[in-house]
């Protein structure tokens, strides 16, 4: 009877160590987070005659298929956005409100990638020293390094802080320099690059890529949009650039990847290449590939999402997009051992009035400043009360308003009063109100969700529907939070994850535990939420 009982066990235990071998086979080798910059969830609809089979409409029709994805926020920054998609949790959570910030206790100010004790690799001509060192939250990436020795993570982007933010503390962010665009990463990460992105540079990959002359892809009279400025061979079209800043930028080569198509082309290269070269996916520990494409946004930007410019772009993207998938396929031996994640940091406002044709409103926040300053003097006394704007909010001088033995909650109040006397201003609210104030439903809500109480400013401003700060760079921005700001394409596609349409109203702070559920890790320690049981494997 014992030897019965222990030969029962045994093979219950050789059985259970069979299926643990399984599971962990059939773990998907590599997750593959695909950001677009800008893009809007109607996109893919808007301009679904010019995709081709492969690359968007590939990823829509084969996993799950997101229709109402959302950021829950009102400040739809691309620092944001990055970091609530790999951290799982909102900017009042991850604190990573915006690319900078004024100290209330000094007044000084503060870079969120911006470090002294960090300094430039070689091959970093023009780049800042720059580290994740105030980030708070750990990513995605960060869980899975933490979880097996042999796991990587690289993250790759034009902007050191969209590598940066999206990557984390852990594996290494990758991005351009200014000057020749060689790839290069911070000390934070690594001493020195590596031999495959030395013979990359030393190559100049990247100027294959690029395109001598910008020409339509496709057949411009079946295209949707119609503005455009500066794609060749287009007669009887044009559209006043606010300036001519990014166009002269356009010329250098760092300008060429920020500008046009050819930046999609030349970061997916060498996000191919990473694949090969640091043998992702590899081995039996889940590793994690970053791409964060900055090009759409400074495109759409630039010329607006009305443009031929933007819409030429997404065309081409798309053709990149699917010649990425069937390198990483055949590299991963099929779809089922990677996942991919498609999205955006946020969409971006409307160029142009639908019901005029005319330009959007804007936003004079220098003129806002000046006159923030002068009522404050005439009832407070002379002195510089005003540090700036930023992050949709005004920063005020806490130093000068004690020394004048005044309370910093009056001011703010009294200037979020006042400020609701200026056009595009919906509401303002002070700091200490979204401190002590819980927000349960409406704009005040999204509001709070993007409130970090020692970085964000002492009056939040929200703005009209359809307002900009004005730039004279910029033709479209997002930051309003409206749903043209929110709603962002979301697919994740591979892991075995069914052919499905989700279209319930789902929360970008959904991905992260979802994706750290495929893959069996643990959730993000800031995540707020649990795995969407839609594709809960």
């Amino acid at each position: 009877m014992i030897l019965r009982i222990f030969t029962v066990f045994l093979a219950l235990a050789m059985l259970l160590e069979g299926y643990d071998a399984v599971a962990q086979d059939r773990c998907p080798k590599l997750v593959v987070n695909i950001v677009v910059g800008s893009m809007r969830a109607s996109d893919l609809e808007r301009y679904a005659e010019g995709f081709g089979e492969g690359g968007f409409k590939r990823l829509m029709r084969e996993g799950a298929y997101f229709t109402d994805a959302e950021y829950d926020y009102a400040l739809t920054a691309t620092e944001a956005g990055l970091a609530t998609l790999v951290t799982g949790a909102q900017p009042s959570v991850h604190g990573v409100v915006g690319r900078s910030w004024w100290n209330h206790t000094d007044g000084s100010s503060h870079d969120i990638i911006a470090d002294r004790k960090s300094h430039p690799v070689p091959f970093s001509t023009g780049s800042i020293s720059c580290s994740p060192h105030r980030l708070q939250a750990p990513t995605l990436g960060d869980m899975v390094v933490s979880s097996k020795n042999s796991s990587k993570q690289i993250t790759i982007a034009i902007e050191p802080y969209s590598a940066i933010i999206m990557n984390g503390h852990s594996g290494v962010a990758y991005w351009v320099e200014r000057n020749k665009t060689n790839w290069t990463t911070s000390s934070a990460y690594a001493v020195d690059v590596p031999k495959w992105v030395e013979r990359y540079n030393n190559d100049d990959t990247n100027d294959y890529f690029r395109l001598k002359r910008w020409e339509p892809k496709g057949n411009v009279a079946n295209y949707v949009n119609s503005e455009v400025a500066v794609v060749e061979g287009i007669k009887g079209k044009t559209t006043k650039l606010l300036s001519d800043v990014n166009l002269d930028l356009a010329k250098s080569a760092y300008g060429h990847m920020c500008y046009t198509p050819a930046g999609n082309t030349m970061l997916l290269e060498f996000a191919s290449q990473a694949v090969a070269q640091e043998k992702l996916g590899a081995d039996a520990a889940t590793d994690v590939l970053n791409i964060c494409l900055d090009t759409p946004r400074f495109i759409a930007e630039t010329y607006g999402p009305e443009s031929i410019e933007y819409e030429d772009m997404l065309y081409r993207l798309d053709a990149d997009i699917a010649e990425f998938l069937t390198y990483l396929y055949a590299q991963m031996g099929g779809k089922d051992n990677v996942i991919v994640v498609l999205t955006s940091d946020h969409g971006t406002a409307p160029s142009y009035n639908p019901q005029g044709g005319t330009e959007r409103e804007r936003f004079n926040n220098r003129q806002m400043e000046v006159i923030v300053n002068a009522f404050l003097g005439a009832h407070h006394g002379s002195g510089s009360y005003v540090l700036g704007f930023a992050n949709n909010a005004l920063y005020l001088d806490q130093e000068l308003i004690i020394s004048k033995k005044l309370t910093v909650e009056a001011i703010q109040e009294e200037v979020a009063t006042f400020l609701l006397q200026l056009r595009g201003v919906s509401t303002a609210v002070s700091a200490t109100a979204l401190r002590n104030t819980s927000f349960s439903e409406g704009r005040m809500r999204l509001v709070q969700q993007s409130f970090f109480a020692t970085r964000s400013g002492d009056v939040v401003i929200d703005f009209m529907p359809g307002w900009m700060v004005e730039s004279r760079d910029y033709r479209s921005t997002s930051h309003a939070g409206y749903r043209y700001d929110r709603s962002v394409p979301l697919m994740i596609v591979g892991g075995g994850i069914a052919p499905q349409r989700i279209e319930r109203t789902v929360s970008m702070v959904e991905v992260a535990p979802t994706i750290a559920n495929i893959i069996g890790v643990e959730s993000p320690w800031a995540c707020s939420t649990r795995p969407m049981k839609e594709i809960n494997n």
